[in-house]
């Protein structure tokens, strides 16, 4: 039997920063409890539970009120344990789903008076959804009525084939984790440089999360860098998030050290309001 991987730490720590009210945590996933919401066969590991009282736990150490729940691939397309979050966090969660192409606008509707405010598509290695770019443009016309987003998260050298692409999008488009450039590369290597062209459309937005992922080690100032350009170039269009419960990692990450990484990535008190605050609210639209 696989021995489940605890991802995160169960005990976080008290960042030394003071965020804003209202700061918004834009990229977090749930897993389980697997015995009430079952992981997916096609899974690529096996997780220790990381349920929603453990995440409502932690934003209230980190000074967070608001956040937006990814479905993750542990779950596949049954977007159940994001919802089931959802619905018990009172208006301050919202979500992004993972579907197929070929999901029906009746699942798409109820995804939508469920809290999600977007569908999500996976162009990597590990994480293979099964859609084609193209196929996935043909659903955006589909996501447009409902006033739904798309999400995409794919390996940094993608992006030079899929940004055409997804310039063709008939809704906007939120592009994970900095695109998971390669930090240490430096903002003039082709893959960043292309991720800055693509932002200059206004169609598109960034999470400039995954300093912990792009970074060759703690304290992650090269992915701190990066995303501090990004919040500099594109103030209004950025969001942060600290992807817990860090699937897929090489160590298990401090929630409070990246939340203290924000002093660098947004160090003003007003693009740090922009980036926590003001964006998600705006591109998420959380009830008042």
């Amino acid at each position: 039997m696989t021995t489940p991987v605890l991802t995160y730490n169960p005990q976080p720590a008290r960042p030394a920063l003071r965020l804003p009210a209202g700061a918004c945590d834009s990229h977090v996933h749930v897993f389980g409890p697997a015995a009430r919401f079952p992981f997916a066969a096609s899974r690529n590991f096996t997780p220790a539970d990381a349920p929603k009282e453990a995440l409502f736990a932690l934003h209230k150490v980190l000074g967070i009120s608001r956040c937006v729940i990814v479905q993750s691939a542990i779950h596949g397309f049954d977007n159940s344990a994001a919802e089931d979050a959802i619905a018990a966090g009172g208006g301050h969660y919202l979500g992004v789903a993972l579907a197929p192409h070929t999901v029906p606008d009746a699942e798409l509707q109820r995804l939508k008076a469920a809290g999600f405010r977007g569908v999500r598509f996976n162009f990597m290695p590990h994480l293979e959804q099964g859609s084609t770019p193209q196929q996935v443009m043909e659903l955006t016309q589909r996501l447009a009525p409902l006033g739904m987003h798309l999400q995409v998260h794919f390996a940094s050298g993608l992006v030079h084939e899929l940004a055409p692409i997804l310039k063709t999008s008939a809704v906007p488009v939120v592009i994970d984790h900095l695109g998971r450039v390669n930090a240490a590369l430096g903002p003039d290597h082709a893959d960043f440089r292309a991720l800055c062209t693509l932002m200059e459309d206004p169609n598109f937005y960034m999470k400039v999360s995954g300093a912990e992922r792009n970074s060759p080690a703690p304290p992650y100032a090269e992915g701190a860098a990066l995303a501090r350009q990004m919040v500099e170039r594109f103030p209004d269009r950025c969001f942060w998030g600290t992807d817990w419960p860090h699937p897929n990692h090489t160590h298990v990450p401090d929630d409070a050290a990246l939340v203290d990484l924000l002093a660098s990535i947004a160090p003003t008190p007003d693009l740090l309001d922009r980036l926590l605050v003001q964006n998600p609210q705006r591109f998420y639209r959380f009830p008042a």
